[in-house]
């Protein structure tokens, strides 16, 4: 007799697609910032490279938005990931998150996606460096590399406008008190609101202050995260020291347009109008074979702005071939796709292209 105890359970593992998932807990890192966390009903291996993000499919105000977040969590907790969200002045998706998003709702996930992971630059000596919110990716690298066992000289420098801005603080501490290579830096850009004394670091991170945490920062594999001004600072910083930036590693996706909706601007009377003033030797045809829909668009034009023309909606998030929403399937046909990570080697090696940066050779026909 066989016990039911014993009954193999069918776990998948997570590719780069669309995901149902449920928001299974909430937690609250500081006064302005929270964490997420998904499983998916199914279970459902949830291996990534630390430091990849997702995108989360939304519906606010009865229109269909899409935002790309840093995965917090470590592959080496394998059933569920998490994100960490930072309420924003005037943000709309952060701010909603924060207002509604509550444990058993479910959503829809695109990812994982990205290029800044420490899987793909191993090194012995590593620097990470953050600002705010933008410790979320550093974290969780530092997660794998703790629960890993991971043989790594590592320095962590995370900069904070006040103490109790510090996301993550007494797990950094806990983190970095078991393991005597793990060394914790934390700059606070002043005390808080309420007074309380810091006596770490203050002001700004600069090189002095580096010198002092990582007087051989210029060996390190770098890492980095935060806001614009603050990794632009840094790698000001490294280059006027003759830095190999060849070593150094930034999260990017961050520039995603606060409006991710793609209006469709025109219909395919319109678009085959301009097309008739055209030489029509120079014209490409794209097909979408699944609607039976078809366009000609001019050398150059992305296939993401052929479907806008016909009225179809392909969802994406940044529109600069890094978050993978809008990831197709090419049935026949040529495109130069100059995407920034959004798709992994094994999808293009199977026929998929991410539409928001991909521009027809010669007529093409995609599965949409």
């Amino acid at each position: 007799m066989t016990m039911s105890f014993l009954n193999p359970v069918t776990t998948q593992t997570w590719t780069n697609g669309r995901h149902a998932v449920r928001c299974v807990k909430v937690i609250q890192e500081t006064w302005d910032t929270r964490t997420f966390c998904f499983m998916a009903e199914q279970p459902v291996m949830f291996f990534f490279k630390p430091g990849q993000f997702v995108t989360l499919e939304l519906e606010i105000d009865d229109q269909p938005v899409m935002r790309s977040y840093t995965i917090s969590s470590s592959p080496s907790v394998p059933y569920s990931f998490s994100i960490t969200v930072k309420r924003m002045p005037g943000g709309v998706v952060s701010n909603w998150l924060h207002d509604n998003l509550k444990v058993n709702d479910e959503l829809a996930v695109h990812g994982p996606v990205g290029n800044f992971n420490i899987i793909d630059y191993p090194a012995d000596k590593v620097l990470m460096l953050s600002g705010g919110v933008g410790i979320t990716p550093l974290m969780s690298m530092v997660r794998w590399l703790f629960d890993t066992n991971a043989s790594v000289d590592l320095q962590f420098v995370h900069s904070s406008r006040t103490p109790r801005d510090v996301i993550y603080h007494r797990e950094l501490e806990h983190i970095f008190s078991r393991i005597p290579e793990f060394k914790l830096h934390i700059v606070c850009e002043r005390s808080d609101e309420l007074g309380d004394a810091w006596a770490g670091f203050r002001g700004y991170l600069s090189q002095p202050m580096l010198e002092l945490m990582a007087p051989d920062f210029m060996d390190r594999e770098i890492f980095c995260c935060g806001p614009t001004p603050y990794m632009n600072a840094v790698k000001r910083l490294l280059q006027e020291n003759g830095f190999d930036m060849n070593h150094y590693h930034e999260e990017s996706f961050g520039a995603t347009p606060l409006d991710v909706q793609e209006d469709v601007i025109e219909n395919v009377e319109m678009a085959e109008a301009e097309a008739e003033e055209l030489d029509a030797a120079d014209m490409l045809s794209v097909e979408f074979s699944t609607t039976g829909k078809s366009v000609r668009i001019q050398p150059g034009e992305t296939v993401h702005s052929a479907a806008a023309k016909l009225g179809l909606h392909i969802p994406k998030a940044c529109g600069m071939g890094i978050c993978g929403t809008c990831r197709v399937p090419l049935s026949s046909g040529e495109v130069e796709m100059d995407h920034n990570g959004g798709i992994t080697d094994e999808d293009v090696a199977e026929g998929y292209i991410l539409s928001c940066c991909s521009k027809p050779v010669g007529d093409v026909v995609v599965e949409y």
